[in-house]
Formats: C-alpha cells, sequence, structure tokens
C-alpha cells in the first residue's frame, strides 16, 4: 500500500452514476455509508443499519426515505437529498455503489462494505438488469452527453452478458463490470485499505449463515449498544421474505415502475450457489482470469468464502 489514507482519484458518471454528488456531504461523526458493488447485500444491510439505529420499531420510516443513494445521478434531485442528510438528527447511514476511488473517505465516517462471490454477483445483476421496464430505461438514458453511451438493453443472452461483464469495463480504468461499472474492482478498492479502523467487512454468505452474530459484529464496530433482544429484533425484521412483503406492501407501485415483477422481482431470491447450474466452463475460464487480473488472492479468497466455514455457525471476530 503506497498510501496511508484513500484519496479520490476518478470520477464516476454514467446511466446510473455520478461520484460528484458526494460534494454535498458534511460529513458528521458516526455517520455510516453502506458501500458495496450492486446486488451485494446493500438493501439487506440498509434494512440492519435502520433495525439497529430505530431500535427495530416497525413504525420507524422506510428504509428509502431515510436512507438516500447519494451516487445516483438518476435518483431526486440533489439539493433535496442534500436537505434530506442536513435535516436528519439520528445516526445518519448512506448508501454508495462507488469504488473508494471515487468515493470521499472521512476518518469519523464508518464504511460498511458488504462482499459476495462475484458469480452470486452477476446471478442477481441479471436477474436485476433484466427485468428494467421501458419506463427504467428512459429514465437512466435520460442524461447528460458527458455521462457517455447509454445503458444497453438486456439482450436475453445471459452466458453473453456474463462474458462481457468479465472481460469488459464501462470506464477506461476497468476492465469488468460491463454495462454498469466495476464489481471486482469495487472489493479490491476498500481491501487495499483494510488496516484503517473505520472499514468493516462483511460478507454476504456470513450474514445468511450467522445472522446473530454478524449483526453484533456490525454492532460492536460501530460502537452501539444491541443487547440479544435488540439482535433478535433486528434479525426478525430483515429476514429475506420480511423485507420482499414489506417492501411489497410500501412501495410496490414503485417498484414496479422500474422492475417488471415489482418487489418481488427486485428480492427475487436472496441466495448463492444458483450460478452452478449455469454458468459454462468457458464462462467460469473468464471468472477464474478476472480474478487474478484484478484481486489480491486472500482478496478473491475472502470474495468467494467470507470470514465463516461454510459448515459452520457462530460468530466471527476477523474484520
Amino acid at each position: 500500500m503506497s498510501d496511508p489514507t484513500p484519496t479520490v482519484t476518478r470520477h464516476y458518471l454514467n446511466h446510473h452514476l455520478d461520484s460528484k454528488r458526494w460534494r454535498v456531504f458534511e460529513p458528521r461523526d458516526g455517520d455510516v455509508v453502506v458501500t458495496t458493488s450492486y446486488k451485494s447485500g446493500t438493501t439487506w444491510m440498509q434494512g440492519i443499519l435502520h433495525a439497529l439505529i430505530y431500535d427495530g420499531d416497525p413504525e420507524a420510516p422506510a428504509v428509502r426515505e431515510v436512507s438516500p443513494w447519494l451516487d445516483a445521478r438518476y435518483h431526486a434531485p440533489l439539493e433535496d437529498v442534500e436537505a434530506l442528510l442536513r435535516a436528519q438528527t439520528h445516526r445518519r447511514f448512506i448508501k454508495s455503489h462507488l469504488p473508494l476511488d471515487g468515493l470521499p473517505w472521512y476518518p469519523n465516517v464508518h464504511y460498511v462494505i458488504v462482499g459476495r462471490d462475484a458469480r452470486d454477483v452477476f446471478m442477481s445483476f441479471w436477474n436485476h438488469y433484466s427485468n428494467y421496464t421501458d419506463a427504467m430505461y428512459a429514465r437512466l438514458n435520460d442524461r447528460p452527453p458527458e455521462a457517455g453511451p447509454e445503458l444497453p438493453r438486456a439482450d436475453g443472452d445471459l452466458e453473453g452478458t456474463f462474458r462481457r461483464w468479465m472481460t469488459r469495463g464501462w470506464f477506461p480504468w476497468e476492465s469488468e463490470g460491463w454495462p454498469f461499472w466495476s464489481n471486482l474492482h469495487h472489493t479490491q478498492s476498500y481491501w487495499e485499505f483494510r488496516q484503517l479502523p473505520n472499514l468493516f467487512f462483511v460478507h454476504y454468505a456470513d450474514l445468511l449463515r450467522d445472522p446473530h452474530g454478524q449483526v453484533r459484529r456490525l454492532a460492536d464496530a460501530l460502537s452501539m449498544e444491541a443487547d440479544d433482544a435488540l439482535v433478535d429484533r433486528v434479525v426478525e425484521a430483515t429476514r429475506f421474505t420480511t423485507m420482499q412483503q414489506r417492501n411489497k406492501a410500501a412501495f410496490d407501485e414503485h417498484i414496479r415502475e422500474s422492475f417488471q415483477g415489482g418487489a418481488e422481482a427486485f428480492f427475487f431470491k436472496g441466495t448463492n450457489g444458483r450460478w452452478r447450474d449455469v454458468l459454462g466452463e468457458e464462462e467460469l475460464a473468464l471468472y477464474e482470469e478476472a480474478k487474478r487480473r484484478v484481486l489480491d488472492p486472500d482478496c478473491a479468497d475472502w470474495l468467494e468464502n467470507g470470514w465463516l466455514p461454510a459448515s459452520g455457525s457462530g460468530s466471527s471476530t476477523a474484520r
């Protein structure tokens, strides 16, 4: 590691992103940024933080109302997001999909990085991308010229999309992630600075294996009081089916504007391993090449396996 602290060196601007929207962010002590590659457990982690901050209160404002995706170019006007964050008096938690070379780093802010096996990310990404509605494509592609090309429509070719996703980058400095943006590079950019005390890594598979232990790890890392009763409430409130049904009841009409099938399409499976019955030898060889090209070996091992053994349970003390 050549530099002891991260610095922004890239501007991420495309059909989804504008990293310069972070210019309005004024950090407060204890703020939490949930930064993940897409389809790696972002909404799940936001839900866990929401339940911890609001003490598991089912009557609390919905996650999407209090935890904005700041770098989303096509979401709410920037001045509205800025006003929302300024007005909040609870512990703030903000969503990002930016690698660390595009996201400002502050020593008094906590960064929660959620990792997931890239092959599982792709299966969720494919469901997400291939279910975009005409309205969603129109919204994403209503962009300034400097944002670059339009997002192409999903063409129904899963294997071909995977091959392009593993071998092409959207931005010149990337070598994977097309037609969105980097997946592997996202995690690697944080892994390079994992010695920083305000970076906290949690793995999607570990959340499935040991949700109680991982919620306790998170609460401890963020210096949040969480007794067994609260941990139980958080885990129950953020089970896959609970979150799917809650969002279906509250936001299904809104989600249907963007995703065919609404909340049931957006919250599709929440499981790992579906790629084994879908991806062939050629696709998996391209994955191995991208893994070697982009990731440090220990980062690659963590992304595939998490902290906990696959057959084990119980909490982990690893950061």
